[in-house]
């Protein structure tokens, strides 16, 4: 099956609402397929998002696929906290896989800026344990920055390596109109600015973020239909680990990275290696360093001097992030997920411009949730 449209909203402070965002996502999708698409064709809609400041926890599916004109067909909201529309991509795709519908839409949204910053910092921290990190006043920074710790006391990974992912994501950034940063940094820019957890600084985290995507899934018969330049889905995987830091095996892997990745892969028949784009969940610094790693780019350890040599940049080995990633680019949390799915799709279509991957053929979506218990990757192809 293929991808075969695609929307995407801008992403920062928007002050708009869920609705508006979701279906401005969805009318570019219909208006991206090649020969135009009927939204009668749509048979069926995955909407991820957290409920951010719980505005409609319940029955957000149907409202949002109301207000974009898709009544009656069959709507769910996924959740799977920042992992959200990866998951909602994988229903969609398993659903097309076995023949229930021949097109199938996934999306998410996700408003952020509507609340204070106490209630932004409780709402992110609902997708941690709530038990022993939480309410023991562990902020998600909080949580990563264990990692980092951790990952630099075990392979000597340096506050250098950790700002190298920022300066080569915020240069893509400031390359994408969609992005919510479109600013270039530099390393000492990223060092000296404002301490957040030690040893994140302001730089090593990413924003707090509106937006919307969406995405439209085709069987390779209705494909045809749509386009003739389809986007392939090539393998889907995705694994669930410890929700609590303290029950897991390492700090400094995700196993649920490995285990989606190793499915996908093996699904594709392909390996880390023949990937030439990604897009990765870097809500952190540290987070891409232990994508690149878990997804095997490189060894446990060497993620930091990966990145830093230049390998994760638009010519390098592999090029990740070319969007901004997380990091630049922005996280309105349910609305990641096939926002990564976006930027693939024009990636390997040759319509990212300015941020282009040249000659790019196969291309990965790395989707979190929370600090790696949920983890969604796909595979694609051109």
């Amino acid at each position: 099956m293929a991808v075969v449209a695609a929307g995407h909203t801008q992403f920062g402070p928007l002050r708009r609402t869920a609705k508006d965002l979701f279906t401005e996502a969805f009318l570019q999708c219909l208006d991206s397929a090649d020969r135009g698409l009927d939204p009668a064709r749509v048979g069926e809609a995955w909407i991820g998002s957290l409920g951010f400041g719980g505005w409609q926890l319940g029955n957000l599916a149907a409202l949002l696929t109301a207000h974009a004109r898709l009544p009656f067909i069959p709507a769910q909201r996924v959740e799977n906290a920042c992992a959200s529309s990866g998951f909602a991509f994988r229903d969609a795709y398993l659903a097309v896989k076995a023949g229930a519908v021949d097109v199938a839409v996934a999306g998410g949204v996700e408003v952020m800026n509507d609340l204070t910053a106490v209630r932004q910092r409780y709402w992110l921290g609902v997708s941690g344990d709530t038990e022993w990190e939480r309410l023991a006043g562990l902020t998600f920074p909080g949580v990563y920055a264990l990692m980092a710790r951790r990952h630099m006391t075990e392979f000597g990974t340096t506050r250098e390596d950790l700002a190298a992912v920022a300066v080569k994501n915020h240069q893509n950034g400031a390359r994408n109109p969609k992005a919510q940063f479109r600013k270039e940094v530099t390393a000492e820019e990223v060092l000296r600015s404002a301490s957040v957890a030690d040893p994140f600084t302001v730089y090593d985290c990413c924003g707090v973020t509106d937006g919307a995507t969406c995405v439209v899934l085709a069987s390779a018969a209705a494909a045809k239909e749509f386009t003739d330049t389809p986007v392939w889905v090539a393998g889907s995987g995705a694994a669930t680990d410890h929700l609590a830091l303290h029950d897991r095996e390492s700090l400094t892997e995700l196993a649920a990275t490995r285990r989606a990745a190793a499915g996908a892969f093996r699904q594709a028949g392909l390996s880390g290696r023949d990937v030439d784009v990604a897009e990765v969940h870097d809500c952190f610094t540290i987070a891409e360093i232990l994508a690149v790693e878990d997804l095997g780019w490189c060894a446990k350890g060497e993620g930091g001097k990966f990145t830093a040599s230049g390998a994760t940049g638009l010519d390098g080995e592999v090029a990740v992030n070319a969007s901004g990633g997380l990091k630049a680019k922005g996280h309105p949390l349910g609305a990641t997920g096939t926002g990564q799915v976006y930027e693939i799709f024009h990636q390997l279509r040759g319509t990212a411009e300015g941020r282009l991957r040249a000659g790019a053929e196969i291309g990965l979506t790395h989707n979190v949730g929370g600090s790696g218990a949920t983890c969604a990757v796909h595979v694609f192809s051109r």
